[in-house]
């Protein structure tokens, strides 16, 4: 009895269907990096208009949870809900099989060593 639900569970992920770092394979490098980063920073932000100073990092062959990963590192400055700028904000997009696949907030170690291009279509973004 206790068989069935321990099947069913290893079938349905927590993830919503996403890739999972753990079963990732060697990775490609990601051609599109810029457009995947537009299309997932459109969705992470809040309101992707009106950021400012953006910067990018061309992706990178970095270690994550334990794999290779090529990973590209972002900072800019974002309006704040109430419109103001808060500061500048450093995130690393980690690709999974050439697609950019989740924004990492806490970058610091990721991104050691980032070596930024101006990145004016971030700062382009509407809605």
């Amino acid at each position: 009895m206790l068989v069935l639900p321990l099947a069913l569970a290893a079938c349905f992920g927590s993830d919503g269907g996403r890739p999972s770092l753990a079963d990732a394979g060697p990775q490609p490098f990601p051609d599109n990096f810029r457009s995947d980063t537009l299309a997932l920073m459109r969705t992470y932000l809040n309101n992707p208009v009106g950021v400012r100073d953006a910067g990018m990092a061309e992706p990178v062959l970095r270690e994550v949870g334990g794999r290779q990963f090529y990973v590209s590192c972002l900072h800019f400055a974002p309006r704040e809900t109430d419109g103001n700028y808060k500061g500048m904000r450093e995130r690393a997009v980690v690709f999974v099989n050439g697609r950019a696949d989740r924004v990492v907030d806490r970058a610091s170690e990721l991104c050691a060593g980032a070596v930024y291009a101006p990145f004016p279509e971030l700062e382009k973004m509407a809605r």
